[in-house]
């Protein structure tokens, strides 16, 4: 191969993966959908090989695309800490990063580990809470940036990923005929509870909430005991849950999590959504 290939494809790509979209492909990288289309089409064509296999539902990477993406994810950060070294020297300063809850037992925990060996000159002080709190405290001027959670069709931050909720929890723990869904859920304002409610009262379900705890610790521990069932995303089903279905447990409306703050625009916060952005935290 005789050209280099162009950041800016392998951006798109990783874009286009993360938030398994086109349209929100575009909408997070501010391009047009066509441009964004014209991105992966120009790499796949400079590469030879077919990267994303597109249909009318979804966008998946073909195996081809997986290795690619390896590679892409490499060379974007090279570029991003080649960029911050010529702009004057090492990052340094504070981070007043706050997560959703739901985050603290994903892959999150290396990836801060991850940016603490890397930028030791940066103090990263860590909040966990649910996002309307995290959001409050960002409005106070608390928090420098959030790992949090929007309605799909809500603006507020830059887009990370989009995904499913699903009801979680032991099948002993489903209704029987006639009786109310026993949920185990967050408190308000959490967005995952305020999903689920709507959701049982649009179908006329019948519901008792029989656990609410701040803490995804506790509510797994509530539905490892048979509790209730919980509302959460796909790729964030504590360990020892299962996806269920039931005839008396609805749909659930998608999620989208968000990366939002003044720290998209500076350092060394910057940094960090750059890790956070460009890591396999839900694959």
């Amino acid at each position: 191969m005789t050209r280099l290939i162009d950041p800016v494809l392998l951006r798109t790509l990783a874009a286009v993966v993360r938030s398994r979209s086109f349209s929100r492909a575009a909408e997070q990288l501010g391009l047009g959908q066509s441009t964004v289309s014209q991105h992966v089409q120009r790499l796949e064509a400079q590469l030879g090989r077919r990267l994303i296999a597109r249909d009318t539902h979804s966008v998946a990477l073909t195996p081809e695309g997986e290795t690619v993406l390896g590679f892409a994810r490499t060379v974007l950060d090279a570029h991003e800490r080649l960029e911050r070294t010529l702009a004057g020297g090492p990052v340094r300063g504070k981070v007043r990063f706050g997560a959703s809850e739901d985050f603290v037992q994903s892959r999150l925990s290396e990836v801060l580990r991850d940016f603490r060996e890397a930028y030791p000159s940066v103090d990263l002080e860590l909040s966990v809470a649910l996002t309307g709190f995290l959001n409050d405290a960002l409005s106070r001027g608390e928090l420098d940036l959030v790992l949090g959670k929007r309605h799909v069709g809500e603006t507020q931050g830059m887009l990370v990923r989009r995904d499913r909720l699903v009801w979680v929890g032991l099948p002993t723990a489903l209704p029987e005929r006639g009786e109310p869904v026993a949920l185990a859920s967050f408190p308000a304002p959490s967005i995952t509870r305020a999903i689920a409610l709507a959701a049982l009262a649009q179908e006329g379900r019948a519901f008792r909430v029989t656990c609410t705890c701040a803490s995804l610790s506790g509510l797994r521990a509530a539905a490892l005991a048979g509790v209730g069932v919980m509302a959460q995303p796909r790729s964030l089903i504590p360990d020892g849950l299962q996806e269920l279905a039931h005839p008396d447990l609805p749909r659930l409306a998608d999620v989208e999590f968000v990366l939002s703050g003044p720290g998209l625009h500076r350092e060394p916060s910057r940094a960090l959504a750059h890790e956070i952005l460009n890591a396999d935290i839900w694959d």
